[in-house]
């Protein structure tokens, strides 16, 4: 089992880590302010292309950065659930419990609206099939996803405090059973049960 309880990274470039927070932030009042804003959109749009084209000029080869992304602590960086680096994360941080679940908190915002006051489908998807496969690495087989079968219990809320949680079930040779929820309070609003294929044990004959 990973000895340590968070699994998720935290803070390691306060440079790289409060500039993409500024991008969640730029995102966030973007949607905020639409179409009936007083704000100089053409400005803005002036002022954030030269950001991006400041980046762009000074970002290191799509190769050599798809392998720093995955050196040390690797996915946790950069994925889009739970990574510091990635601006589409909203993000949401996972703790292992002594029980072998794990658990994190999010409150997510408009960018990931579906029905209005709602959370996307596809997000809550996103969200469970990463901390299904969390929850694996937490309990000590990991696989790829083979399967996730989501029930949609009630609408996911905007705005409100969320509990993701999963649990590993089953092990049974290469494939792997584990379930989560999302919760709004004690309300289940999706639930999910997945079968992972761990790629490293030989294929049975």
């Amino acid at each position: 089992m990973i000895d340590r309880s968070t699994l998720t990274a935290t803070a390691g470039n306060a440079g790289v880590d409060a500039a993409v927070a500024a991008a969640r932030r730029v995102v966030n009042a973007l949607l905020h302010a639409g179409n009936g804003s007083a704000a100089e959109m053409a400005a803005v749009a002036r002022q954030l292309t030269e950001v991006a084209e400041h980046l762009e000029q000074h970002a290191p080869s799509r190769e050599d950065r798809l392998v720093d992304m995955w050196a040390g602590e690797g996915v946790t960086r950069h994925d889009p659930v739970t990574g510091p680096e990635n601006a589409v994360a909203p993000p949401l941080p996972l703790h292992g419990l002594p029980d072998g679940s794990i658990a994190g908190t999010v409150t997510l915002g408009l960018p990931y609206q579906g029905p209005p006051g709602c959370v996307h489908g596809g997000i809550s998807a996103l969200l469970l099939d990463h901390t299904l496969g969390v929850a694996n690495a937490w309990a000590g087989d990991s696989g790829m996803t083979g399967t996730l079968t989501l029930r949609y219990h009630r609408p996911t809320p905007l705005f409100a405090e969320l509990t993701v949680q999963a649990r590993q079930v089953s092990v049974d040779g290469r494939k792997i059973r584990t379930t989560g929820e999302i919760l709004a309070g004690s309300e289940v609003c999706v639930s999910a049960d997945g079968l992972f294929i761990n790629k490293h044990l030989p294929r049975p004959r």
